[in-house]
């Protein structure tokens, strides 16, 4: 990972053609997370949503356990070995194709984003794995995802695969139509594939905090429990069904407030 991290002493010194004053939803992520993979604009705009409402920390790390226990749960008792993670963002530890190929040898896992940030990245990291790969895509064009994972031979489309979308479908506004993407998606995969979701929910708490995503690189849009149920319509959500992020076949008991459980998240089987 030392490559990864190689200007990561907090220096505000951007790359060409990375934009550094704006706000980045995938570098404020980074600092929730603790990371160092963030510029002063990241920061201050994620520390306002810290200030007003701290539970987001509890929130992005126990998203970062989840994805990691539904990825476990997926190769190793499911027997999934493709995994399609869209809007990946920055990497860190415990990364998707890590968990994988700890229970699945020869998985395969492929990184879509459209930050370049993300990309550069993602390729440093991945340059001597050759079972995954970066690609640069946009989760509002999913044929395009789907188009290129296929004709580059990345992913057997014909095989069961998992597409994860955590915590990036409420990125997406109503005018660009989420539900659609995920059908999309999920209607060019083959039956046996499941979708992992994780989202904000729609709570009083988060709706100034969430403003703040306004003068971000994108705006955090909330969702009603019912509203982000419907991403999963057609599907057989599993077992605990919808619910937070921390309550996901945690590992460990842990109290955790109602306001951190604003995270929903869920599995699901396409028939």
């Amino acid at each position: 990972m030392s490559a990864l991290r190689a200007h990561a002493a907090r220096s505000d010194h951007a790359p060409p053609g990375i934009d550094s004053t704006t706000p980045n939803v995938a570098r404020m992520y980074d600092h929730y997370l603790g990371g160092k993979d963030n510029y002063a604009a990241d920061r201050a705009c994620a520390d306002e949503v810290i200030r007003q409402a701290p539970h987001v920390i509890t929130m992005a790390r126990e998203n970062r356990l989840f994805l990691g226990r539904a990825v476990r749960y997926l190769a190793d008792e499911v027997g999934i070995n493709q995994f399609l993670d869209i809007g990946a963002g920055l990497p860190t530890r415990e990364n998707v194709h890590q968990v994988a190929q700890r229970f699945a040898p020869d998985a395969r896992t492929v990184y879509v984003d459209n930050d370049p940030v993300v990309l550069s990245h993602g390729r440093a990291l991945l340059m001597s794995d050759d079972h995954t790969w970066v690609i640069k895509q946009d989760l509002r064009a999913p044929d395009k995802i789907l188009d290129a994972v296929g004709a580059l031979g990345l992913l057997n489309l014909s095989r069961p695969v998992a597409v994860l979308l955590v915590a990036v479908l409420h990125f997406i506004t109503d005018d660009e139509d989420p539900y659609r993407i995920v059908k999309t998606l999920m209607n060019g995969l083959a039956p046996g594939s499941h979708l992992v979701i994780s989202h904000m929910e729609r709570r009083p708490d988060l709706e100034t905090a969430a403003a703040n995503y306004r003068h971000a690189s994108s705006p955090v849009i909330l969702r009603s429990t019912e509203d982000v149920s419907r991403f999963f319509d057609g599907m057989e959500l599993l077992d605990p069904g919808l619910v937070g992020v921390c309550d996901w076949h945690p590992e460990h008991v842990a109290y955790f407030s109602d306001r951190e459980r604003a995270l929903r998240c869920g599995v699901a089987r396409k028939p």
